[in-house]
């Protein structure tokens, strides 16, 4: 299995909306729209272009060439710009195969390098203790959920 992280472009439109549109929402926040639309897509993917490496990356999790997934680091506002928070989503037949673990891992370098973070930060529900253990398995520390450089 090869598990790649690729920068998000207008020809992926239709395997955003796909992935959006079939992701388990339960340990998501509400900022994802459902239904997952074109123009929520062409806006998002917009934002993406214009603000990747300067405000965040943006990248799709792509296992064997299927995007199974999404996975980014945003920078924080005012005075806490150094820090960046990171979010992921995976659809659920590709869960507990070490693909968000190995998605965070190679993210939070990139975010480093391209965004000269000092730390990266990462929140997750407390029911959510998958999602919990591949943050741990990439050097966060529970309650106090933070990667340092």
């Amino acid at each position: 299995m090869t598990i790649d992280l690729h920068k998000w472009i207008s020809a992926d439109r239709e395997a955003l909306m796909a992935l959006c549109n079939a992701v388990d929402r339960t340990y998501l926040s509400d900022r994802l729209p459902y239904p997952y639309t074109e123009a929520d897509a062409d806006w998002w993917l917009g934002m993406v272009t214009e603000n990747d490496g300067k405000e965040g990356v943006w990248r799709a999790i792509v296992v064997d060439g299927q995007v199974v997934g999404s996975i980014s680091v945003e920078r924080m506002a005012n005075e806490n710009r150094s820090v960046g928070s990171i979010g992921y989503m995976i659809l659920t037949p590709f869960w507990s195969q070490g693909i968000g673990t190995e998605a965070v891992r190679q993210i939070c370098g990139i975010a480093f390098r391209e965004l000269a973070l000092e730390r990266i930060i990462g929140e997750v529900f407390p029911e959510n203790l998958a999602s919990a253990r591949v943050l741990e398995k990439n050097g966060f520390r529970m309650g106090n959920t933070q990667m340092l450089n």
